[in-house]
């Protein structure tokens, strides 16, 4: 007899998700606070993409690992997912004390290199965790939960770097006072906020056959890789076409996270950080509320996304979502005036919306659940190959073909978002019919 997992309430969905808001918060960071920081230490246009290759490696290197060896995992007391995005979440919080006290810039990448390894380490176990606690008709609303927390998580970390220079005024050490407010407060929201989950959420225990298959198995240190490497010659047809739409679709977001600052203190400003490194602060604070705005609208449309994906299908929204983006894109380079960037980076929050949630719809369906773990893992690997395409390949894109002007690097993204649009629409996938029937 297959078992029929327990229905949630909002509630008992809403605090299982809560985590995910600390791990997003210390994303939000890297995201907006990293190539500020870099910039306040000295790096040159060109190391930005390079000093950035922390996030890929890691999540190249590291959630595939911890997603097969959580399938494998179980502990009565500490469960199978929970034990991982505990200590990920512990080492996050580690390091956002710590950066803040960089005093180089070889320092502030190494410690990108650890917070990047304690948030790999966290987030796809919590992809797995929604997949292992509910059913098919549940998942829509789980997956955009996290999308609606991405959201919160953002906005607050960055509307912290807009609110904290005007409250934490001058420098300590080598970085602005800010900095160290909004990176220690990221450090508690990390690790409350799963501590939260941890209490509030238990995990489905596994049968006595699924327990007696994992004392059976023979496990070794090269296993995990060994389960990766069949996982992906077994990987379903719809995942290989969904990673051609995140090979444009995640390299097009790391152009726009290095280089938002930069863009917005050319095109409002007239400022980089060596004419007039005021101005560019401005800019910096400046486009922490104005990535704050695009994470806002994130958690205020990701709800309503669970119904459209419903009744039109994950793919047509994705795709809707991914055309508001790349619309937004395109418009955001040749804005003057400051407020107007709202407007334009709304699209992308849409946009953000979707892509936090909406692709894993596509694809848990033709998933096993003994693989969930190994699978989003894999999933990972598809965002993070982009990236890591993108930080090798985009210093010399920048330098040789778009004049080294960050502007034409948000441009060279809105195309290939694009781009990404005609792919999600190429995907053939059951995923409607499978919600539907739900």
């Amino acid at each position: 007899m297959k078992f029929k997992k327990p229905k949630l309430t909002f509630w008992q969905i809403w605090n299982m998700n809560i985590g995910f808001f600390g791990i997003q918060y210390s994303f939000g960071l890297q995201q907006s606070a990293v190539t500020p920081i870099y910039d306040f230490l000295g790096a040159d246009p060109s190391q930005i993409p390079i000093l950035h290759l922390a996030g890929p490696m890691t999540g190249l290197l590291i959630q595939p690992l911890i997603g097969a060896m959580s399938d494998k995992t179980w502990h009565p007391k500490f469960g199978r997912r929970k034990p991982y995005f505990f200590i990920g979440a512990l080492i996050c919080s580690i390091c956002l004390l710590a950066f803040p006290f960089s005093s180089s810039l070889w320092m502030a990448a190494g410690l990108l290199w650890i917070l990047d390894a304690g948030n790999n380490t966290a987030m796809e176990p919590y992809r797995a965790f929604i997949a292992d606690k509910l059913d098919a008709a549940q998942q829509p609303l789980g997956f955009q939960m996290q999308s609606f927390f991405t959201g919160i998580g953002q906005v607050l970390a960055n509307v912290s770097l807009f609110i904290f220079p005007m409250i934490f005024i001058g420098t300590t050490g080598s970085l602005p006072t800010w900095v160290y407010a909004s990176f220690f407060l990221g450090a508690v929201c990390s690790i409350g906020s799963i501590l939260w989950t941890m209490k509030t959420t238990n995990e489905i225990p596994p049968t006595e056959e699924e327990l007696e298959a994992l004392r059976s198995e023979k496990r070794s240190i090269f296993h995990p890789l060994i389960e990766i490497y069949e996982a992906i010659g077994d990987m379903p047809k719809v995942m290989w076409q969904l990673a051609l739409v995140y090979l444009f679709q995640w390299y097009a977001l790391f152009c726009y996270w290095q280089n938002s600052s930069k863009s917005i203190a050319l095109s409002v400003w007239n400022a980089t950080p060596k004419s007039n490194p005021e101005a560019y602060e401005q800019a910096a604070s400046w486009t922490g509320l104005v990535n704050g705005w695009y994470n806002a609208v994130t958690f205020l449309v990701a709800f309503a996304l669970v119904g459209y994906a419903k009744k039109y299908s994950p793919k047509r929204v994705h795709a809707f979502c991914l055309l508001l983006a790349a619309i937004g894109f395109l418009v955001f380079p040749h804005i003057e005036n400051k407020n107007l960037l709202f407007f334009a980076i709304t699209g992308f929050g849409i946009g953000w919306a979707s892509i936090m949630g909406i692709p894993y719809l596509m694809v848990v369906h033709d998933i096993p659940k003994e693989r969930y773990g190994v699978y989003m893992g894999i999933i990972n690997m598809m965002i993070v190959i982009p990236m890591l395409f993108q930080t090798i390949s985009f210093g010399y894109i920048l330098e040789h073909f778009l004049d080294n002007d960050p502007r034409n690097a948000i441009t060279f993204a809105g195309v290939l978002l694009l781009i990404s649009v005609i792919c999600t629409l190429l995907i053939k996938s059951k995923a409607k019919e499978k919600i539907a029937a739900a």
